[in-house]
């Protein structure tokens, strides 16, 4: 009988067991639910989603468990798997108000008009259902903002400040409102009602400071920023605030005991503003004793070495960088910031080689980083790689859509190279929380302008200036002008740019044309000398100027201008090369050829120095100095298309090494497809190798500038060493209509005359 109970209990023990094993469904999804939402809280969004993931597949028709993994997946930067599980959420359970006022937000954070207006349908209708919820409010309220309904926005936050006036995000949002409406005083009264209502926060009182100092009220601003500080003093942001008002106000000694006290605050973020400090008031000495004092305190911190050797660069100390870096890989030859610095600084000095073996360790150890993409789009950038440099920047982006300096590069790159419409969508496809921002609006203007969507652009150009008046917007206002007639309104634009900035060549140039348009080329150039007499020390209007007057064929006074380009910076290259242009035009090729002599001694990587080198030794017929020198500037850059154009055609009329010369004219042609000029060079090649059948073939494609003879000469004699003696005659006597007097013509003569009696040579 004790044996069976025994056994009896036992049973018992082990069917409890069993329960406790074999939970419910919806007791798993529970469980997998709080554990990401730790995960959440822990800023770790990848694990997190794998277990919202787990109690979605747990319980399939859980609402909660969506809108969780919706969340993770906004956490990551992922919108469209984030606003798919939102939805998928309210598809379950239509009352899931968080999950409806989230997706809400999302839609209100684009510019669309359609998804606005449907963004403020469902905010209207969730308040509804939540009571007036401060934060339905509040988006409601930055929707109307954005749909130009300012009245209803500023009653919406009134209402949400109502409920919550401790929430500080409503308390900024309405005074930004009300300062929208130019309503100054009624946006200081709210920042101070948030101080009243929440008495105990010094962030409260920081952003009234922060709204003084905008409103350029300085003692006012300090005087809230020490009260912070003497509520908490430790509030690190109070004393930041504080010091970079006293530094521009002028309070230097002040601004440097703050920014001191500051650097031995606990928190990392704020120990380097001492040294930037030193550093921006010209103490660079001084700043990078602070940097490597920091970098020596904690030699584990790498953003400090970081800092350090950015520091060591900006002073033209490239030996003390080079050297902390190979310290750094001395103790580990894997620390891929050390190699990514070296490999950038490698680059600045194109020194391309190494920093390539540089940066492709780093791609290899980390090739998911964005960052090692964007340097690499930087090398083939210097290299002349436009397409691998474009792929290259598109991968960072494809890493982290978030970079949004990286977004506009490749818009502007795209938009200047015949992509304007690729530029577009990849500008409309920046994350919400970006698209407003008037860097995105500025070069999503820029696309709109080149792929001719004026009316477009006209409301674009208009919503920019109301947030800020950029030479950029205002640039864009005056070429739209322009293209409209409306020279007057075009000046005024322009005009207000360059009062903003009176060295952008872009207004200038812009400037000009408005009187060009009015049919009045003097006056267009006088105010340019106008604003290049008042703007002495730009090296870009001085060159501008000169630019202009050389195509006026004011050559004494071009050459004038480019000197004083020279003057205002010495180092401004461009003014060099256009000098050169100058000698040449003027039979000074010696002259010439000491400039670009003297730009390839400063910087034996110039490859436009070295590519002007050989063409001037080419123009002056010394054929084997322009040879070598073809060479050098390829090997500095093999991917100049130009480079390997002139070298096959040097060689080609040297007679020598023609197999060379057919295989630099084939990579010129394959770099550059939809230039003339290098598919004559390849066809004259083959015609010199006696390979007719191909050289008739790439010199009919080089026919594209019909007042361009030479190339008429040499396919008239590949077409009669092919044989096709009547298309031989027709294509010289068309080339003789135009200029009979080049060497080419005699030899094309000669040659039809041989074929006609039957020589072949």
């Amino acid at each position: 009988m004790l044996l069976r109970h025994s056994w009896t209990a036992v049973l018992l023990g082990l069917a409890f067991v069993l329960a406790g094993c074999v939970r419910s469904p919806e007791s798993r999804s529970a469980k997998h639910i709080e554990s990401g939402k730790e995960f959440l809280q822990k800023h770790d969004a990848k694990r997190a989603i794998i277990e919202f993931q787990n109690a979605v597949q747990a319980t399939p028709r859980s609402a909660e468990a969506f809108y969780q993994l919706g969340l993770a997946y906004l956490a990551i930067g992922d919108i469209q798997k984030g606003i798919a599980g939102l939805r998928k959420a309210i598809e379950l359970n239509p009352k899931h108000n968080e999950a409806r006022l989230k997706l809400a937000e999302l839609m209100a954070s684009v510019r669309n008009p359609d998804i606005l207006k449907d963004a403020q349908q469902r905010l209207r209708d969730l308040l509804r259902d939540m009571n007036d919820d401060p934060r339905a409010l509040h988006a409601l309220a930055l929707t109307e903002l954005k749909l130009g309904e300012p009245q209803s926005a500023i009653q919406h936050l009134e209402q949400a400040f109502a409920e919550a006036p401790q929430e500080l995000t409503v308390a900024v949002a309405l005074a930004q409102a009300k300062l929208g409406q130019n309503d100054v005083k009624g946006a200081e009264e709210i920042l101070k009602q948030a101080c009243a209502q929440s008495p105990k926060s010094s962030d409260a009182v920081v952003l009234l400071g922060r709204f003084y100092a905008a409103q350029n009220r300085p003692s006012e601003a300090a005087q809230q920023f020490q009260h912070a500080l003497a509520m908490d003093p430790k509030n690190g942001t109070a004393l930041l605030n504080l010091a970079e008002l006293e530094n521009l106000t002028g309070q230097k000694p002040a601004a440097e005991q703050d920014f001191k006290r500051l650097a031995g605050f606990s928190d990392k973020t704020f120990k380097p503003v001492y040294g930037i400090f030193l550093f921006q008031q010209g103490r660079r000495d001084e700043a990078i004793r602070e940097f490597e004092r920091l970098a020596k305190e904690d030699p584990k911190d790498r953003l400090a070495r970081t800092r350090l050797v950015v520091a060591y660069r900006a002073a033209n100390r490239p030996a003390d960088a080079q050297a902390t870096l190979s310290r750094a890989l001395k103790q580990n030859p894997n620390d891929k910031d050390a190699l990514l610095q070296r490999g950038e600084m490698f680059l600045a000095a194109k020194q391309y080689v190494q920093a390539e073996t540089d940066l492709n360790q780093v791609l290899h150890m980390e090739p998911t980083s964005p960052q090692i993409h964007y340097v690499l789009a930087k090398l083939h950038e210097a290299r002349g790689e436009a397409l691998t440099y474009r792929q290259e920047l598109s991968k960072a982006l494809e890493l982290n859509q978030y970079l949004l300096a990286v977004r506009l590069e490749l818009a502007q790159n795209l938009t200047a190279t015949n992509g304007a419409l690729t530029a577009l969508d990849l500008l409309d496809k920046t994350p919400a929380s970006q698209k407003n921002e008037l860097p995105v609006i500025i070069q999503r203007n820029w696309a709109l302008w080149a792929s001719g969507k004026l009316d477009e652009l006209r409301k674009s150009i208009d919503a920019g200036l109301q947030q800020r008046r950029t030479p950029d917007l205002l640039i864009q206002d005056g070429l739209w002008k322009l293209r409209e007639g409306n020279s007057s309104g075009a000046r005024a634009a322009l005009e207000e740019a360059l009062k903003l900035d009176p060295s952008d060549i872009r207004a200038l140039r812009a400037l000009k044309q408005t009187y060009v348009a009015q049919k009045n080329a003097p006056m267009a150039l006088q105010k340019v000398k106008e604003y290049a007499s008042r703007e002495l020390k730009s090296a870009a209007v001085q060159h501008f100027l000169g630019e202009l007057l050389a195509v006026e064929g004011h050559r004494t006074e071009a050459r004038a201008a480019f000197l004083a380009a020279k003057a205002a910076d010495p180092h401004f290259e461009n003014a060099d090369l256009s000098l050169v242009q100058l000698d040449v035009a003027e039979g000074k090729a010696d002259e010439g050829k000491k400039r670009l002599l003297a730009l390839v001694a400063l910087d034996n990587n110039n490859v436009t120095a070295n590519l002007w080198l050989a063409v001037l030794y080419q123009l002056k017929g010394d054929r084997k100095a322009a040879i070598d020198q073809y060479r050098k500037a390829l090997d500095l850059n093999p991917t100049s298309a130009q480079a390997s154009n002139n070298l096959a055609y040097a060689l080609t009329e040297s007679g020598q090494n023609l197999d060379e010369a057919v295989k630099y004219a084939q990579k010129a042609v394959e770099m550059a497809p939809d230039r003339p000029a290098y598919s004559d060079t390849l066809g004259w090649a083959f015609y010199q190798k006696g390979m007719y059948a191909p050289a008739v073939q790439y010199l009919s494609q080089a026919g594209s500038d019909p007042n361009d003879v030479i190339w008429k000469y040499h396919l008239a004699m590949a077409y009669a060493r092919a044989g096709d003696r009547d298309r031989a005659q027709s294509v010289l006597d068309a080339a003789l209509k135009l200029n009979p007097n080049v060497p080419e013509a005699q030899m094309a003569r000669e040659v039809i005359r041989a074929t006609a009696s039957g020589k072949t040579k």
